[in-house]
């Protein structure tokens, strides 16, 4: 979950309630979803929030909240913009990386705390709509230090996004003392070390200059001439990436941030050439796009939902204290026409209008209530079958666990020393022999649409890599180390009505200086007994176990899953210096 650094002093002042103290502040912060994480060095809050509110990510943003929270400020607020002064050229740009946009804001009074939390802000959401730059990446520059070359349009400055060989031309980048090629930056400089892998597979790399030259090479790193410092007033703001509509709704977020400091927006043209992809062929876009969107809500789900009776002037009431404007609208029914503001990337759905329509009422005001159906509650079956199997682990010696059941294919298949599904690529090194399609965890992935994060994008489809992940992290702590969990894996499966088939499983890891298959064996052997389950152990051959020291799990007649000795390769891929038995099967299988 994300975790953003706020200064209460900072915040009391933008929110212009002085009177609030510490412990008052960190109480209305938690109605909004914001969890107080503790205190940094520096006595700022570190505040946890569900990845949805992006534009939280910044002081200025939770102040906005918090405004709406007291009732300061009511309904959509828009910043006005002035026209556009300045273009964005685009041409010959990197097929890769083809979409840029921008603004200007002027009129700031930077100061220290003005500048950290711009950097802020960059840096989480490079992190999270940015996917660490891949998608999108921000480049903020001081304005007067650009020279803009007459626009080809008009009267106004213009400057050029374009793509450059790697080795043609110079730039002296933030902290370095001299002019690079963007290659030699890849190669020498920090930044270009951290993030060269972004381009490292363009013939040409992304460039925007102006009349004097380079002064931006993104996603990597920017020029020392364009720096912004706190002496800094005029910001011209560009962002490129792989997608229009993320790197625009990256700029609303930080414009609205800007604004908030007293700054003012001033718009900019984008200009595509007609080589560009898709619908932005040959179109000029103003932005930023400072535009709403409407979502449609009944009231009678509205109360449904939340559990109380409203009348209409209630909900547009709370409506507008969360941020959103409401109007009736009847058919019907009783509905409303929600009005979303621009940097509300988070609403998807009329349920997400309902929840901030509820935070405004206040959960916990929510008085608690039977439901209308008389039912008597109990445990599933499967429940009490995991239950019972959780407490059997714990009674041999291991330590439960509840890992995360998103990982990314890396994780769950190479390091694992599988093949990655849908792919011709195997695995690296001696460990080849490649399974079959029923192999233990080679199953085709649910992969996540659009992940925030690269190291979360699919569902894991075994829970072996959960459990070598932990020992990788735990590498400082004292053996034997006993490892257990039951828990959630998932593969495609068309003849699933969602596509998706979910299991329980059963993994457990024994790491210790004399960890054998007989190990792994007994301890299975004995949880199968405990539910009067017969055990059957046939040699098989597994990729992520060493051959000839793997055997299927047999339960009851039905092959449920795999147990032996992990794969040196494996156990090397992870850091480990010791022998790792381990076993994984079915929750069903002991049934």
């Amino acid at each position: 979950m994300p975790v953003v650094d706020v200064d209460p002093d900072e915040l009391r002042r933008l929110t212009g309630h002085d009177e609030k103290d510490d412990e008052e502040l960190r109480s209305d912060l938690f109605d909004l979803g914001l969890e107080f994480e503790g205190l940094t060095e520096d006595d700022e809050f570190q505040l946890e929030f569900a990845p949805d509110r992006l534009d939280r990510l910044s002081v200025e943003g939770v102040a906005r909240s918090l405004r709406y929270h007291y009732g300061d400020d009511r309904g959509v607020y828009v910043p006005s913009t002035n026209s556009a002064e300045w273009t964005i050229e685009v041409e010959d740009q990197p097929a890769e990386r083809p979409y840029v946009t921008g603004a200007v804001v002027r009129g700031l009074d930077m100061g220290e705390d003005a500048l950290e939390s711009l950097i802020q802000v960059q840096e989480k959401l490079h992190a999270t709509m940015g996917r660490k730059r891949a998608k999108g990446a921000i480049g903020v520059h001081d304005l007067t230090m650009l020279k803009g070359a007459p626009a080809t349009e008009g009267t106004g400055k213009s400057i050029t996004y374009t793509s450059v060989d790697p080795d043609e031309d110079t730039f002296v980048p933030l902290d370095a003392d001299r002019e690079m090629t963007p290659n030699e930056v890849v190669a020498d400089h920090e930044t270009g070390q951290t993030y060269g892998d972004l381009v490292a597979d363009f013939d040409r790399v992304p460039a925007i200059y102006d009349s004097i030259g380079l002064f931006s090479f993104p996603p990597v790193i920017n020029g020392q001439r364009t720096e912004v410092s706190e002496n800094s007033r005029d910001l011209f703001i560009e962002m490129t990436g792989t997608d229009q509509w993320t790197i625009d709704h990256m700029l609303n977020i930080v414009c609205y941030a800007l604004e908030a400091r007293g700054g003012t927006v001033e718009r900019v043209a984008v200009e595509y050439g007609e080589d560009a992809p898709g619908e932005y062929a040959g179109r000029t876009l103003d932005r930023p796009d400072f535009s709403t969107r409407t979502k449609t809500v009944s009231h009678e789900r509205i109360e449904s939902i939340l559990g109380v009776s409203l009348d209409e002037r209630e909900v547009i009431d709370y409506a507008e204290r969360a941020g959103l404007d409401a109007e009736e609208t009847r058919g019907d029914d009783l509905a409303y026409d929600v009005e979303i503001p621009p940097y509300r990337v988070d609403v998807l759905h009329p349920l997400d209008v309902i929840d901030d329509i509820g935070r405004a009422l206040g959960f916990n005001s929510l008085e608690p209530t039977y439901p209308d159906v008389s039912t008597v509650g109990g445990r599933h079956d499967r429940s009490r079958l995991e239950d019972a199997a959780r407490d059997a682990l714990v009674g041999l010696g291991f330590e439960d666990l509840l890992n995360f059941h998103m990982t990314n294919e890396a994780e769950n298949f190479e390091r694992m020393g599988l093949s990655v599904p849908r792919t011709d690529e195997r695995a690296s090194g001696d460990n080849r022999e490649q399974p079959d399609d029923d192999c233990l965890g080679a199953a085709d992935p649910v992969t996540i649409q659009e992940p925030y994060s690269e190291d979360y994008t699919i569902l894991r489809t075994w829970a072996l890599p959960s459990l070598l992940m932990v020992l990788e992290n735990n590498t400082h702590r004292r053996y034997p180390q006993d490892l257990a969990e039951i828990g959630l894996a998932a593969h495609v499966d068309d003849d699933v009505n969602t596509g998706a088939a979910e299991r329980r499983t059963v993994a457990g890891v024994l790491a210790r200086t004399d960890a054998s298959y007989e190990d792994a064996k007994a301890r299975l052997q004995t949880l199968a007994e405990s539910f009067d389950a017969e055990l059957e152990t046939p040699p098989t051959s597994h990729p992520s176990f060493i051959s000839g020291r793997a055997a299927e799990v047999v339960l009851d007649g039905g092959s449920v899953g795999v147990l032996g000795e992990i794969h040196p390769k494996v156990l090397v891929e992870h850091d480990l210096e010791l022998p790792v038995a381990a076993f994984e099967f079915r929750l069903d299988g002991l049934e």
